[in-house]
Parts: C-alpha cells; sequence; structure tokens
C-alpha cells in the first residue's frame, strides 16, 4: 500500500473539518489538540471501580476472584502523557472484528505511523497477527490473569514510542467472567478511559441493526462508547436503509468480504506465520473506514499517569534459558518473556523440529500445536537430547503443548513418541478438552516454585492426557480443569509441565530463574 506524505509518523492529522488544513502543523499546534490541557489526567485503571458501580441499566454485577483489584488504584504523581488509542469492540465472537481491528492497524502502518497493538483476553492467535502487521509485540490486556493495575502498567510501558495504540476487544463487548463485565472489553475500555468503537454485523438486518447498537451503547453509560463501524454490508441499499434509522457515529461500512477469510482450525484462525490474509484487510480500512475519524478519536483520548518504568533487576547470575520457537511451539506472552529477561535471563529461542538443543541452563517449552507436527518432533534429533539433559537435571517448565511434548508420546493421526520424561501420555481429541481460567495454588516438593504460590493463568486445548498412578502433580486448581481432578503441573526430577498457560509474576518467573541458577552452579 502506498504511504500518504500527510500522514507518515507524527505528527498525526484530523480531517480538514476539524483542524481546517494538513498544512503540516504539529499535533501541538492546533487548537483542537489543547483540549486537555487544562483537564486533570486520568489516573491509569481510574474508572475500573465502574466494574462493580451496580448501574441499573448495566451488566449483572458479581463478586471478583479474591485478590482481583477493583477499587480505584491510587492517583500517581507522574508526568501526564497522551498516548491515542480506541478499542475496536465487537458485538459477539465472529462479527469480523479480528479482521477489521487488523485492517485498520495495517492502513494506518500504510500511513506511516507507528501502532502498537493489543488484545483484551488471553489469546494467543489474534496478537501473531496483530506483531506481524505491526512490527511491535502485540500484548495482551486481562484482568483477572494481570489485575487492573498490571493491564495499565503494560499498556503504559508497551506504548512507549507508539503514534496510536489499537486494542482489539474478545467476544462481544460485555462479554466477562461469568457473566460479569469483568475482563471484558467494556472493562477494559473502562480501565484506560479508552474511545471505544463497535464492530456491529448488520447481515440480515437493517433497521433492527440501530436498535442492537442502541443496546450495546446505553447498556452500560459509563463505558466511553464513541461509535460503529457497520460490517457485512449487502449494499448500498442496505447501508441507506440502516442510515435511515440511525443516529450513531459511523466510522465504517465494511461490505461482505467473502474471498478474504482466514482459515480456522483447532484452537481457533491460523496464526500469522501460516497467512498474510489479515493484513490484506488494510485496504479494505483505507477504502471503507474514516480513517482519518479514528485517528482523531484516539487523539480525544484523556492524558493518563503512567506507571513507573520496569528496572532490570540488580544482582543476581545471568542465566540462559532456550525457548522453543517454531510452528510447535509459539503460544507466549510477551509480557512472560520479557519478566524473564528482566529477572536476569538471556533468552536462546531454537525450533525442537530444525536445531540441535542449545548450550542453557534451563528450558521454556510453550504451548502451540505439537500433535500437528508430532511426525517431525519424534525424527528430530533434539527430541532425545531434550531428554538426556532432563534426566541429567537440567531443569525444564512447560505449557500445554510443552505438556504433550515432555510426555511419553501422542495420539494424533497415529501414534508418536515424544521427549518421555513425564510419566503421561496424551491424545488428540475431535472436541476441545478445557476452556477457560486457571487460578491455582502450588504444592510443596515440586522443582520450581515455592508451596504456597499463586498462578493465574488460562487453558484451551483439544489434547488429554492419561498419567502414572503415581504421577506427581504440583498445582491444585480453584478454578479449571488441568489435567483433572483438579490438580495440574506434572512434574518429574526437574521438569514441571501442566495444561494452563500462566502469566508470569515476579514469583513464578524468580523460580524459574533460580533453578536455572541451581543447574549452572551443579
Amino acid at each position: 500500500m502506498q504511504a500518504r506524505a500527510s500522514h507518515a509518523r507524527l505528527p498525526i492529522y484530523s480531517t480538514k473539518e476539524q483542524h481546517g488544513d494538513e498544512s503540516g502543523r504539529r499535533r501541538g499546534d492546533c487548537e483542537a489538540c489543547h483540549q486537555h490541557d487544562g483537564r486533570a489526567a486520568t489516573p491509569l485503571a481510574s474508572t475500573a471501580a465502574a466494574s462493580n458501580a451496580g448501574v441499573s441499566t448495566g451488566p449483572r454485577v458479581i463478586p471478583p476472584p479474591a485478590g482481583i483489584l477493583t477499587t480505584n488504584i491510587p492517583v500517581r504523581q507522574g508526568v501526564q502523557k497522551m498516548i491515542p488509542r480506541i478499542v475496536i469492540a465487537g458485538t459477539h465472537s465472529g462479527c469480523g472484528k479480528t479482521s477489521i481491528a487488523s485492517g485498520i492497524m495495517a492502513a494506518l502502518v500504510g500511513r506511516g505511523l507507528t501502532v502498537q497493538p493489543f488484545k483484551v483476553g488471553p489469546d494467543f492467535i489474534d496478537p501473531s497477527h496483530h506483531t506481524a502487521i505491526c512490527g511491535r509485540p502485540s500484548r495482551n490486556l486481562d484482568p483477572f490473569m494481570m489485575g487492573e493495575e498490571g493491564v495499565a502498567a503494560t499498556f503504559a510501558r508497551a506504548s512507549a514510542g507508539a503514534d496510536i495504540a489499537i486494542i482489539e476487544g474478545v467476544m462481544g463487548m460485555y462479554d466477562g467472567l461469568e457473566g460479569s463485565d469483568f475482563g471484558s472489553t467494556a472493562h477494559v475500555a473502562k480501565i484506560l478511559a479508552a474511545p471505544l468503537v463497535l464492530v456491529a454485523d448488520v447481515r440480515g438486518a437493517s433497521r433492527s441493526a440501530n436498535a442492537m447498537v442502541k443496546g450495546y451503547r446505553e447498556f452500560d453509560p459509563q463505558v466511553p462508547f464513541a461509535g460503529v463501524i457497520y460490517n457485512r454490508v449487502g449494499s448500498p441499499r442496505h447501508r441507506a436503509m440502516i442510515e435511515e434509522g440511525g443516529g450513531d457515529r459511523a466510522f465504517g461500512w465494511i461490505p461482505w468480504q467473502r474471498d478474504r477469510a482466514v482459515e480456522s482450525r483447532h484452537l481457533g484462525l491460523q496464526m500469522a506465520h501460516e497467512t498474510d490474509r489479515m493484513g490484506a484487510f488494510g485496504a479494505v480500512a483505507e477504502e471503507f473506514c474514516d480513517l482519518d475519524a479514528l485517528i482523531a478519536l484516539a487523539q480525544s483520548a484523556p492524558p493518563l499517569i503512567p506507571a513507573p518504568e520496569a528496572q532490570d533487576e540488580k544482582g543476581g547470575t545471568r542465566v540462559r534459558i532456550g525457548v522453543a520457537w517454531d510452528e510447535a511451539f509459539c503460544f507466549y506472552y510477551q509480557d512472560n518473556l520479557d519478566l524473564l529477561r528482566r529477572k536476569g535471563a538471556d533468552l536462546v529461542f531454537f525450533s525442537p523440529m530444525t536445531d540441535p538443543l542449545p548450550e542453557v541452563d534451563a528450558l521454556y517449552f510453550g504451548g502451540g500445536y505439537p500433535e500437528l507436527h508430532a511426525p517431525r518432533l519424534e525424527r528430530a534429533g533434539c527430541r532425545m537430547a531434550v531428554r538426556q539433559a532432563l534426566d541429567d537435571g537440567l531443569p525444564a517448565y512447560g505449557e500445554c503443548g510443552g505438556l504433550v511434548y515432555l510426555s511419553e508420546g501422542v495420539v494424533a493421526g497415529g501414534e508418536w513418541s515424544m521427549v518421555g520424561v513425564l510419566p503421561a501420555k496424551a491424545e488428540k481429541m475431535d472436541r476441545f478438552q478445557a476452556l477457560g481460567y486457571v487460578d491455582a495454588v502450588c504444592g510443596g516438593g515440586n522443582p520450581l516454585f515455592s508451596p504456597g504460590t499463586s498462578i493465574r493463568g488460562h487453558e484451551f486445548h483439544y489434547t488429554r492426557v492419561e498419567c502414572a498412578p503415581d504421577a506427581r502433580f504440583a498445582l491444585h486448581l480453584s478454578r479449571g480443569k488441568g489435567i483433572g481432578d483438579g490438580r495440574d503441573g506434572l512434574f518429574e526430577h526437574n521438569v514441571l509441565a501442566g495444561y494452563t498457560h500462566a502469566y508470569f509474576t515476579p514469583v513464578i518467573a524468580g523460580g524459574i530463574l533460580e533453578a536455572a541458577r541451581r543447574a549452572r552452579r551443579a
């Protein structure tokens, strides 16, 4: 896509109707951009208490999980920071918000802007597309796993150096934990005081689409609802019928894009390394969305007082952690990798399918699709090298796909041998076996984490694992399924792996680092 000279990096220009011209004035030289000069900055997450405000027209409110912050976060003293930002929400899953959010990101990148992407919730797949499009790691914003202040801190840190932040929502706009608002797209929009644009799938509806949008706008008046992008518009006449009875600000009218769909499989859409179709929606957004108005909307977000910058940990021996990274292992939270680095790890990325085992002090096997690549994983020389290293005491941590790889084998279109260090066998099933959040506490005797360590995360998998009768488990779950019977985190030697995709706290990262340091000293 050809970049437009008038939109190359900051200053970001808005429409002529608001700015009078596009003559090259910097953002601070325009009166419209001084609207917040006398306004108090919004402390990050200062609107979070709205989650439990009990507004009569809003969603049903249930108590949040223990330990989750839902009161106002104390105001931090600091310099106000302008972070242009918008949330792209959806009426429901499958309404097209991922394609449209990705398209907007691609179109803005095509205009020369530095775009910081985010994804509400625990998903790994959509962020892979964001990252490929924007050239910056997409970050998850998940109040259950991170807490509200964690959402705010990650947003502020990741947005440094970006011209604009685009936050893709999760599921339907108000879909949160157990039918509540908590953890929903609306909740995150309130935490970040970010203007929200709703993607409305209007196929098969005309005037009724306006009733639907009105419901979303009025359901919780505390959500900064800004307008709508109408998706799957059938024809100019279809648009005219919707416009006839509408009153919400329209930021786009997108016709059917039947030939651009991204294919799905178990666990969701294809990953970014498998298709570039998501980025092709940039041309769609450029043609059918009012990008100038979306940029102006993002600039209208109030200034924030950012969280303190995260600092590298001083002292302690630096260690090398091997991170499996390829088509079979590709589900990692960027914040987890960053935290390991800050705690003192040098990360060494390798492919268990194509690379030899690197010289490292510990191993980290994330989730992904080992069941789709089982024949290659079985044949690769790395498999037995991993087994030997783990038998010799090298620490390892695995999540979901990592659990499958570290088990004895997997049945998936055949029976394939895996590393075999854990006393269990996996099987790929036709239907998902678990989907949802996990809340766990560590028991004693495991090689990585102290007793009582709290772990929060998410699970979504199609495999099941049958363990030996004498198998030992590190995690006791109060929420989630895990391997089974409220247990997860199978361990043997210095290896621990489970179905939980954990969001690392400093304690979790520290446990992995300390195990690596012990191995280095041995």
